[in-house]
């Protein structure tokens, strides 16, 4: 008798170890969410999508996508794991330049400290470059400031730390780097003297909060509205549009930014 209730008990026991079945047959479901929330579409690719998310839940031991659904609708650090999760994205200094070099020489004209914002700023690169190239246009630090936000909070703490390998300064003169830059082994550490001309936040562009941002001589938004279908991207250009001091200036996009 006892060692039939031993087995019984070591069967229940094996069986609470048992994993729940994994279910994840409805990516739509995760695809729209994000989209709802963040404004970017994975429409054309929904099998990346469907692969990131099934190892971003392997990770938590979340076994199903409505699971994850249930977590990220109540749980405010992973929906930004998500977040930061599917919008990591590689940039460097000096990207697309000729449209920094507009913004010099607009900037050069003005009489007055002028507030220029970058949405999206990555891991800072763009800002920081905007802020490198109107120093050495001769502008000086009190004349300008900048605002970078972005939605990965992965992305704004590694801005923030300003820490970049060799690729991501390549299109930089080895004057600039010298003049900008300390070489640590192989990384390149921004100095203060630039960091400290760029502001840096988490927010989603769609989020009612950023409407309070402020208002902006200059808004530079690159590279951001490829990710977003026709329709998300005449709201976000829209929003953006709507933060300019000054209503006839254009909005500095991405060449690849087409609407």
């Amino acid at each position: 008798m006892f060692g039939f209730f031993e087995k019984k008990e070591s069967s229940l026991a094996d069986s609470a170890k048992t994993p729940p079945k994994e279910d994840f047959t409805d990516i739509d479901t995760i695809a729209k969410y994000f989209k709802n929330e963040t404004g970017v579409t994975f429409d054309k690719q929904v099998s990346i999508l469907n692969n990131k998310v099934v190892t971003f839940c392997r990770q938590r031991e979340i076994y199903s996508f409505k699971q994850l659904l249930d977590i990220v609708k109540c749980d405010s650090n992973t929906k930004q794991e998500l977040i930061d999760y599917l919008t990591t994205n590689e940039t460097f200094f000096y990207r697309e330049f000729k449209q920094v070099e507009e913004l010099v020489a607009l900037v050069k004209k003005q009489h007055t400290k002028v507030d220029i914002l970058c949405a999206p700023c990555a891991t800072g690169e763009e800002p920081y470059s905007i802020a490198i190239a109107l120093l050495e246009a001769g502008v000086t630090p009190n004349n300008f400031h900048i605002t970078g936000i972005d939605i990965n909070a992965d992305a704004i703490n590694k801005a923030k730390q300003a820490l970049y390998k060799e690729r991501n300064v390549r299109n930089l003169s080895a004057n600039v780097i010298d003049r900008y830059f300390t070489k640590k082994d192989t990384l390149f550490i921004l100095s203060e003297s630039v960091k400290s001309l760029v502001s840096l936040r988490v927010i989603n562009l769609f989020d009612t909060s950023f409407r309070h941002i402020g208002k902006f001589d200059f808004i530079f938004s690159r590279n951001m509205l490829i990710y977003f279908d026709k329709e998300t991207k005449l709201k976000a250009k829209e929003i953006l549009e709507s933060l300019r001091k000054n209503p006839n200036q254009e909005v500095f996009f991405g060449h690849a930014d087409l609407f």
